[in-house]
């Protein structure tokens, strides 16, 4: 369990950061180099690098390393395992939701019942 933890803690801290979520969008589509994963956001080869090692800490993503090219891959497993933590609490958000639309219809209609009269 404790090992479980420390997992879905290193997933939720590596998406964290906008930047990492947004790489991991970029890999969702295919394989790329930590240049490509770089130059939207116009950051260093280092930069970029620092935030691999973050989403590979995690699990996220895979590198391989072929001469001097790094070639990062997501590795889905991980953010499957987060997703089975959040649907969890599903339920809450979707009764709080429920609550919410019923709310919203019951003043729609007293607004409605107020304008024919």
């Amino acid at each position: 369990m404790v090992e479980y933890s420390r997992h879905l803690d290193a997933v939720f801290h590596a998406l964290a950061d906008p930047t990492r979520r947004a790489m991991l969008g970029h890999l969702a589509e295919r394989e790329l180099t930590i240049g490509e994963l770089a130059t939207p956001f116009h950051m260093s080869f280092a930069g970029a690098s620092k935030h691999v090692r973050v989403l590979e800490n995690a699990g996220l993503v895979k590198r391989t390393i072929r001469g001097r090219t790094h070639l990062c891959r997501l590795e889905a497993a991980r953010l499957a395992e987060a997703n089975a933590w959040l649907r969890r609490y599903e339920r809450f958000w979707n009764a709080k939701l429920d609550a919410l639309e019923a709310l919203l219809l019951e003043e729609d209609k007293a607004k409605a019942k107020k304008v024919k009269e």
